[in-house]
């Protein structure tokens, strides 16, 4: 199950990325994670603005309030939604 922390800006979580992928998706949880395959390379930050899109499509909101906390240079990310709560990430995963 993946671990979500409640803040006062939204929830966290943890995101495992699988970077040049054939398709973007979101593949449920992995080992506490949610599993992200992502078309985009890890280089120059493009994997990490997939990902951020790509949440916020899914969410239904604007990319500014999805944040890469830290795990920028990993496939292991901590990230933050501001303005969702935890059941819209519980939804992700069904």
């Amino acid at each position: 199950m993946i671990a979500i922390a409640v803040t006062a800006d939204g929830v966290e979580f943890a995101v495992r990325v699988i970077p040049r992928a054939s398709r973007n998706a979101i593949e449920g949880e992995f080992h506490g994670a949610l599993k992200v395959r992502l078309t985009a390379p890890p280089v120059d930050d493009r994997a990490n603005d997939a990902l951020r899109r790509l949440l916020a499509e899914h969410l239904k909101v604007p990319v500014s309030a999805v944040r890469i906390l830290s795990g920028a240079k990993s496939r292991i990310k901590r990230v933050q939604i501001s303005g969702i709560s935890r059941q819209k990430i519980a939804e992700l995963l069904s």
